[in-house]
């Protein structure tokens, strides 16, 4: 092979710098042609005062390549440093995140031997689009972003993986019961997308019991696609549960970007030691040779890093006496498995990448939008205020509040954290300085009714901190109840 793919390496924090120079030696040993720029990443660039753990020049190399393949960094804690992965993966479009975790026993420790299941999670949205705010001395607030288009891709990726690597079954995970709206929307695409594959098996359960069901019966899944929060923890519980989180590599894919990576951390307590497993990265690495088209060279590096498990040359996360064969740090793993290249395992089924790249799947066009009429037909007007609790509270605020309504609105109800004092509240419901007043009109409103209504509590010295629109779409409420309404 004389083309040789452009890459950008960082080679990180902690063991990232190990890791990566075992994961690089195993690579070109085994024919990879790579095209390598580096660039640093994680704390020394946040030393020099990059929020974000980037270099702005940085990313003139990640668009000329439009492959990343990253070691983990360490985020700073404290406030005011961003993650780098959420950074990258908003800024490239890296919508999909793709988690494969497969057990490999006897070799290693695990209660799930038939353990293989991929976790596609959805990388853009929901709570980890940062977007929080301090409203009251007691109270914060993070929003959850849910879009019809970001459900639809993430989704839609998950039926064509399955597809495209011979999967059989598709489970959506959500939280429905309890989110109806964001959790609803995403389980409402689910079902419409999956309209168009029915020769897969799919299904939706609630997160929880989901999360319950792969810690306990795994073999009940095959691909699972969820959003963000949720895959983020699934896919460690998952990774963990086939013996250890230190052999998850991941993917992160856009519509012409990939980055590549381990799913665990720094681990700084090792650092420097020279004893960090690079499985993790090693197997993100086959991902990013699948996804560039070197699948010859992926099938070469995951047989043999196969062999090197399955002939008990392990590291010491997975050594176990009576059961491995020889304890290795970092650069003798490596080494073990660039002595095997060429070979495949025995008990362990041996990988093939014959078929096509799943890491660079073409998506369809999004489908078309159904435009709803839009109405205003409400307001949401959060407020400090520090006074009594429960029913007497939302009594006494309902009763300052009332003269101060404008015309055309009602005050229809008052909420504390999303549950109802006011009308028939209950005293023993506990409240913080955060209320919601929710105003309804009699018919269609317009902004500068609501305008005229701040207006009002403007010259009441009400302190609002909050305002949400509500509207209808074809005459349904864009919007939910309070809970105890």
């Amino acid at each position: 092979m004389t083309n040789k793919t452009p890459i950008t390496v960082a080679r990180g924090d902690g063991i990232g710098p190990e890791i990566m120079d075992a994961a690089l030696n195993i690579l070109d040993a085994a024919g990879a042609a790579l095209a390598i720029e580096e660039i640093a990443i994680g704390k020394a660039v946040f030393d020099k005062g990059f929020k974000s753990g980037i270099e702005d020049k940085s990313w003139d190399s990640l668009r000329r390549t439009r492959v990343f393949l990253k070691a983990p960094i360490t985020t700073p804690q404290g406030g005011g440093f961003k993650s780098l992965n959420v950074t990258v993966r908003k800024q490239l479009g890296l919508f999909a995140n793709v988690r494969p975790c497969v057990s490999y026993a006897p070799y290693v420790d695990t209660h799930h031997p038939n353990m293989d299941v991929v976790i596609v999670r959805e990388n853009e949205e929901d709570l980890y689009g940062g977007i929080e705010y301090r409203h009251t001395q007691d109270v914060v607030e993070s929003v959850k972003i849910i879009s019809r288009p970001g459900c639809e891709r993430i989704i839609r990726y998950a039926f064509e993986y399955a597809r495209a690597n011979g999967r059989k079954k598709v489970t959506c995970m959500s939280k429905d019961n309890i989110m109806k709206m964001a959790d609803g929307l995403f389980h409402r695409v689910f079902e419409e997308i999956g309209a168009e594959y029915p020769e897969i098996e799919q299904n939706h359960m609630i997160i929880d019991i989901g999360s319950a069901k792969v810690a306990v019966q795994p073999h009940q899944f095959d691909v699972i696609v969820t959003e963000n929060l949720y895959g983020d923890i699934i896919s460690d519980i998952a990774a963990e549960i086939t013996g250890s989180v230190g052999l998850g590599g991941s993917s992160n894919i856009g519509s012409d970007f990939g980055m590549f990576e381990a799913i665990h951390g720094s681990a700084p307590d090792i650092a420097g030691k020279g004893i960090a497993n690079p499985s993790g990265l090693l197997l993100g690495s086959i991902m990013m040779l699948t996804h560039i088209g070197q699948n010859d060279v992926a099938e070469r590096v995951h047989n043999a890093w196969l062999k090197t498990i399955e002939d008990g040359i392990h590291t010491g996360d997975i050594y176990r006496l009576g059961r491995s064969v020889e304890k290795v740090g970092t650069d003798g793993f490596a080494k073990a498995v660039i002595a095997r290249i060429g070979s495949a395992p025995e008990k362990l089924r041996p990988v093939s990448y014959k078929g096509a790249s799943a890491g660079s799947m073409k998506l369809p066009p999004l489908k078309a939008r159904v435009t709803q009429v839009k109405s205003l037909a409400g307001v949401d007007i959060f407020v400090n205020w520090d006074g009594p609790a429960g029913k007497n509270g939302g009594g006494q605020l309902a009763a300052m509040i009332q003269p101060l309504v404008a015309p055309g609105l009602k005050l229809e109800s008052i909420d504390n954290r999303g549950t109802r004092v006011w009308p028939d509240g209950l005293p023993e419901t506990f409240c913080t300085d955060h209320w919601r007043l929710r105003l309804k009109g009699s018919g269609s409103l317009t902004h500068e009714q609501i305008i005229a209504q701040l207006n009002k509590f403007c010259a009441a010295k009400i302190d609002f901190i909050k305002v949400e629109h509500l509207y209808d779409f074809d005459g349904k409420p864009g919007y939910t109840a309070a809970q105890g309404e």
